[in-house]
């Protein structure tokens, strides 16, 4: 008996093109299969090298002078030809078990083509944050980058601290049904804040679709399943993510909204939060004058994050020399404006739709709101202190 391929996904980079396939093919056509034809100088030492990472020989000839040999295993199938004018090809073994390869990372054929043994399973890094003291004004005329489903970006912060988070400005021009799949992140943290419009959610047992409206939001915890529906014209949302790099997987399979109801059920940690505009209450909050309404977002994730929306309690508010211990401390002014002063720089005056970072332990007062001024705040972790020190 041949031997039972033990990995179910293959990665190949074939010059410019990137194909990914899965070994299950789709119900329509799954008496079918697809081969990728790779040259060969030497058939015997090519059949020799690819039996000795998983593959198996299942067919060849002609039989007086072989020139082409049909190879299967690890998921894919392939065709060794000795006329083939196509160029050597790197194939991704994606497996948990490199022992299993003599714990070689790159294994290189005699027709060329490369052997890159990779983890299957995707890792999830958190990166150590790098601090620094940014601004981004949506006057300095960024691209609105295309992004899935054919959503526009805009990055907020551009180096995103190191990698330890991104921040995106997203808008929807064309309303009507967007063109999404079922799909999930692996990711610490990721916030969907609705800023301008509605988007049309759905999320996995957490009931039937939903409108998220202007100023809503929601925490997608780690993998859980869903799906972006519909929008209104020119909607525009604030997306945060931790770390700023982590996977999208599409799950082909699962059918939303699910059956189930389950709004406790924990994922990685994490329960989803729905905060609503229209159910806000109002707290005096950690910087004097302000208040801000709680999202719940803190208790959801555990303390990984917190969400706030500030705003003045009294008009032209002239806080103190401010520092904090957090770690990322993310700022986006929705509405009117403010001075920011921050130790060592000019004062900056920040509108609608501006961005800002703190740093951890920077010194920085606010002056010169206006009486409309309202500021989305993301902290992680979700609690830290805020001091207010001598103006000496």
């Amino acid at each position: 008996m041949g031997r039972t391929p033990r990995f179910h996904i293959i990665q190949l980079n074939l010059g410019n093109y990137f194909i990914s396939f899965k070994a299950m093919a789709h119900k329509e056509i799954a008496n079918s299969f697809a081969q990728i034809v790779l040259p060969s100088t030497s058939l015997n030492e090519d059949i020799t090298f690819f039996t000795g990472v998983g593959f198996r020989l299942d067919n060849i000839y002609p039989s007086d002078n072989p020139a082409v040999a049909m190879m299967s295993g690890n998921g894919l199938h392939i065709v060794l030809d000795v006329n083939s004018k196509t160029s050597p090809a790197t194939i991704h073994i994606r497996t948990d078990e490199p022992q299993a390869f003599g714990g070689e990372k790159e294994l290189i054929a005699p027709n060329g083509s490369v052997i890159r043994i990779v983890p299957k399973s995707y890792r999830l890094e958190l990166l150590e944050t790098r601090h620094k003291f940014e601004v981004r004004k949506l006057r300095d005329s960024d691209p609105w980058v295309i992004g899935r489903a054919g959503m526009l970006y805009r990055d907020l912060i551009p180096d995103r601290l190191g990698g330890s988070i991104i921040a995106s400005h997203i808008r929807i021009p064309n309303g009507g049904p967007v063109p999404d799949m079922v799909h999930y992140h692996t990711i610490g943290f990721q916030l969907i804040f609705c800023y301008r419009g509605w988007v049309k959610l759905v999320y996995q047992d957490q009931g039937p679709p939903f409108v998220l409206k202007e100023g809503d939001c929601v925490t997608q915890p780690p993998e859980i399943r869903h799906r972006v529906l519909e929008a209104s014209e020119n909607v525009e949302v604030i997306e945060i993510g931790v770390p700023a790099e982590h996977m999208t997987t599409i799950d082909h399979d699962l059918e939303m909204p699910t059956k189930t109801f389950n709004p406790d059920r924990v994922f990685k940690g994490q329960v989803f939060c729905h905060h609503e505009v229209s159910k806000a209450t109002w707290h005096p909050w950690r910087i004097n004058g302000f208040e801000f309404r709680e999202t719940g977002v803190n208790k959801a994730t555990r303390g990984v994050a917190s969400v706030h929306v500030a705003r003045p309690a009294a008009p032209d508010i002239q806080t103190g020399p401010l520092i904090h211990d957090g770690d990322i401390l993310f700022t986006f002014v929705m509405e009117g404006e403010v001075t920011l002063n921050g130790e060592g720089h000019d004062a900056i005056n920040l509108k609608r739709g501006d961005a800002f970072v703190i740093p951890p332990n920077f010194k920085h007062h606010f002056s010169d709101n206006s009486d409309d001024l309202e500021l989305l705040e993301v902290s992680l972790p979700g609690d830290f202190q805020t001091t207010v020190l001598d103006q000496k």
